[in-house]
């Protein structure tokens, strides 16, 4: 079977039209049986005698994550998501307090950055939004910062930055660089390795497909010794850091290599079809843009709030509306988010076309 046939014959038939993966994507079969024979467990034996039988299993998700961040398993350590992961590594920080990151640095990001009294600086970057690497280089070279946050994918488009480049840039300037892998990790290449990158973290439920509530952070040991002390790790979801553990397994026995290509034909795909019938919304990304994420902006004042609830309600399609405050300091408004995982068809696409004409014109 193909790829896509085997990503679908894993998962439930689908009730209506997914293209929501960088917001959630659907488990697998494998999955959701990991998490449940572990809550089974958890009941059987008790939760803590539970947690030790499935170390082999949590060993074997760590390790898994672990090679798809240039990462080693020993480094890893299982979080509640992505933000859970950044709050305990700026939290526990061990140097100054000055972080470079670009314009469209996640919302919730910037709120974590703040509280934690990070001042921030911008990145250079094009009209855009793609990092300027040389001119990048040269900012970190003249005013180096205490350390730079990048996230390679964004959550408002789907952009692909630099990330191999600027791992090189920082490693010259000699800057920590802290990558937020949450868009990323599944889309892209993000074991790039290098010894400027200090730290990944990523949330399980985006392209992985694994559960809600669990993500992972890779903190090399020079900057994990040097962290500062903080609160022992509360009552953790064991069943999902298990399903997680059974995604990765499922997503590297699949082929990372061959997960990405099809993942950028599909945005490509998605890009074409959408650009060519569509009065009333702008593709925002290039046609070949090697990211599944598709982002529409509204031109004649289509309100993207609306047309997911419409396209839910009338068609059975769920997108994303994604409003400001993913990038406020560069989404100028709010803009309707297509993401396909790879068993999604050229049929698909164009049923979603058809949808998105027929609620553009009731709205």
């Amino acid at each position: 079977m193909s790829l896509a046939d085997t990503w679908r014959a894993a998962r439930p038939p689908v009730a209506g039209l997914h293209l929501d993966s960088a917001a959630c994507s659907r488990q697998s079969y494998p999955a959701m049986a990991a998490a449940a024979r572990h809550a089974r467990h958890e009941a059987e034996v008790g939760g803590y005698v539970a947690a030790e039988a499935a170390a082999p299993v949590l060993d074997a998700g760590r390790a898994a994550f672990a090679a798809l961040t240039g990462m080693a398993g020993a480094d890893v350590v299982f979080t509640t998501g992505s933000r859970h992961a950044l709050d305990l590594l700026l939290s526990r920080w061990p140097g100054g307090r000055t972080l470079a990151c670009l314009p469209g640095e996640y919302g919730p990001n910037l709120a974590v950055m703040a509280a934690h009294g990070f001042a921030r600086r911008m990145l250079p970057v094009d009209g855009a939004g793609r990092l300027l690497v040389e001119e990048a280089a040269a900012a970190l070279a003249d005013d180096p910062p205490d350390l730079v946050h990048l996230t390679p994918v964004g959550s408002h488009r789907g952009l692909v930055q630099p990330l191999a480049d600027m791992a090189r840039v920082c490693a010259q300037a000699g800057v920590p660089l802290v990558v937020d892998a949450a868009q990323a990790l599944g889309q892209i290449d993000c074991a790039v390795g290098g010894p400027a990158v200090c730290a990944v973290y990523s949330s399980s439920r985006k392209w992985l497909a694994g559960p809600r509530g669990v993500g992972a952070l890779g903190v090399r040991p020079d900057l994990s010794d040097r962290m500062r002390p903080g609160p022992e790790a509360g009552d953790v979801n064991v069943a999902a850091q298990v399903g997680f553990s059974a995604a990765l397994g499922e997503y590297l026995a699949a082929g990372p290599a061959a997960v990405r290509v099809r993942l950028a034909e599909l945005g490509s795909l998605s890009r074409r079809v959408l650009g060519e019938v569509l009065p009333g919304w702008r593709v925002v990304e290039p046609v070949d843009e090697p990211s599944a994420i598709t982002t529409l902006a509204p031109t004649d004042g289509a309100d993207p709030v609306a047309i997911r609830s419409s396209l839910i309600a009338e068609h059975g399609i769920v997108t994303t509306a994604a409003g400001v405050e993913r990038a406020p300091l560069e989404l100028a408004g709010p803009v309707l988010r297509i993401s396909p995982h790879v068993d999604t068809t050229a049929e698909d696409l164009a049923v979603l076309a058809r949808a998105l004409v027929a609620v553009t014109d009731i709205g």
